[in-house]
Formats: structure tokens, sequence, C-alpha cells
């Protein structure tokens, strides 16, 4: 299939970000055209929350993404390199971000005319819901299954490391904590997110193999889950390490493992208290 072209900063990656490439990606691979920290300053009049390699690393995590690509820091939105811009090629592009508006999409649609590209024009009703697609079905892996827990109630880079150091563990399922669990243990005004998009949001993350929300209480809440799926691994990071996981899985010969909680070489660390100003 044709490419599918992304422009934009993406910063602060959230589900209508994911959405977007998940729509974009129905129509062929995603290639994204990451705005460079200037660029980013030029389109929108401020500095970007999150550098530009973290940016990169949380885009090139999503499923829906096949290759990332390094726009000018001088950009012209209303056009794409003619490196990119093949026949047959789609750019896709929507309006359910500030930025965007500040562009007519006439010029746009003129630039794709000329170039015989389509324009993909996607609206925020197009972005709405959290739709996951079915998933694989639980099978042997020659690692053996591993299972992963927790709120994840603003993903980020932090987040993402973890996935990506606990799948090379075995193929990884992640229980998201629910709403009124999530509640019990934090207090009142958590999580910021629900259940759903919490869900969405790891199961975009392509070194999750597997998604459920959890259904019991307490810091094992996910007891339920793991009776289920008797995984071989429990894997928890420092802040996630509880007396209450240890003695489950001691009890049931599971090997209970404990990442440090370390970004991504070059990246910072990421708390989802700091980032959503609790």
């Amino acid at each position: 299939m044709p490419p599918v072209i992304v422009s934009g900063g993406f910063d602060d990656l959230r589900s209508a970000h994911v959405r977007f490439l998940q729509e974009a990606s129905k129509r062929g691979p995603v290639r994204v055209l990451l705005w460079p920290d200037e660029a980013v300053v030029a389109e929108t009049g401020h500095a970007p929350k999150f550098s530009f390699a973290e940016r990169k690393y949380f885009l090139e995590a999503v499923r829906f993404v096949q290759e990332v690509h390094v726009a000018r820091a001088r950009l012209d939105p209303d056009s794409l390199p003619t490196a990119l811009a093949l026949r047959g090629t789609t750019w896709a592009v929507t309006d359910a971000f500030g930025h965007e508006s500040e562009h007519p999409r006439a010029a746009k649609r003129a630039w794709c005319a000329a170039h015989r590209l389509e324009l993909l024009e996607l609206s925020a009703a197009d972005l709405s819901g959290f739709p996951l697609d079915p998933e694989p079905a639980l099978a042997a892996s020659p690692l053996g299954r591993a299972v992963a827990t927790g709120s994840f109630d603003w993903l980020h880079t932090g987040h993402v490391r973890f996935f990506e150091e606990a799948a090379a563990c075995g193929e990884l399922t992640v229980v998201v904590g629910h709403d009124a669990n999530i509640r019990l243990l934090k207090g009142e005004g958590h999580p910021r997110f629900s259940q759903e998009e919490r869900r969405y949001m790891v199961a975009a993350v392509r070194y999750v193999a597997h998604t459920l929300i959890s259904t019991g209480s307490g810091w094992l809440d996910a007891e339920p889950e793991l009776r289920r799926l008797a995984p071989r691994m429990y894997i928890v990071n420092e802040d996630g390490d509880k007396p209450e996981k240890r003695g489950y899985c001691a009890e049931r010969g599971i090997q209970y493992v404990v990442l440090k909680r370390a970004p991504r070489e070059g990246l910072p660390r990421r708390t989802s208290t700091d980032l959503r100003g609790f």
C-alpha cells in the first residue's frame, strides 16, 4: 500500500494523537514527519513540552507508526518534502489539534492536487472513542508469558521504556487498574483518564501484546487476571514493588521481577504525578 504521511510536532502525545495515527494507518503505512524543536516554536509560538528526542522515542513506540522522519527546522506547513511526496502517497491532516486550525486547508488541497497526492482530512469526530483491534489469542511464547500491572494514568516515555524492557522477558500482557481501585489507592481526583482510555494508550505501544482491565481490589487488583493468565513472570518497577505482590508470587511459583525505574538513555525521568499536575 502507498504510504500515508503525517506531519506535526506531536508534543505531549495523548489519545487524540494516537487515534489520528490509527485512522491514518488504515490507509497505508504511516510515516511521521516530526517537527524539530525550532519548527514547533515557529508554528505554535512556544517551546515544546518534550524534546525532539523524547517525542521521537514515543512515536516510534506507537504500533500505528512505521517510520519517523525529521522535518526541517524551517518548514512550510502547507507542503511536504519532495522526497516524501511520491505519487500515490496520502497526506493525512486533522483539525483536532490547535496548530492545524491556524493554516487554511485550501492551501494544502491545492498543493496535493498539483502533486497528485490525496489529502485525507480527519475531523475531531473521526477520532472519537478508543477502539481496539481484536487481540491475538493468548498463545505459548518461547519466553513464556509476562504480566505487568499499573494505573498508567498519564502515559509517558518512562512507561514506554518499562514496557520495552518487560517485553524482553516474555509475551507481555498489561493489566490496567480499573477506575474505582485507582481512586481507592490514590484518592479523589484519580484517575485523570478513564480505564478505557488508559487501556487504549497502553495497547497502542508496540511492545505490549495484550491488555486487560483489572477486576480485583487493592494492590493485588489484578489477582483474578493473574489466576486466569498463569504467567511465568510478574514484572513491576521499583515504585510498584509491594509486599502483597511478592507474597502472591512466592506462594504460586511466579517469578517476581523488579525493574529499575530508569529512563531510556538520554531522556529525562518522568512521573505521571508531575505530568498530570496532582
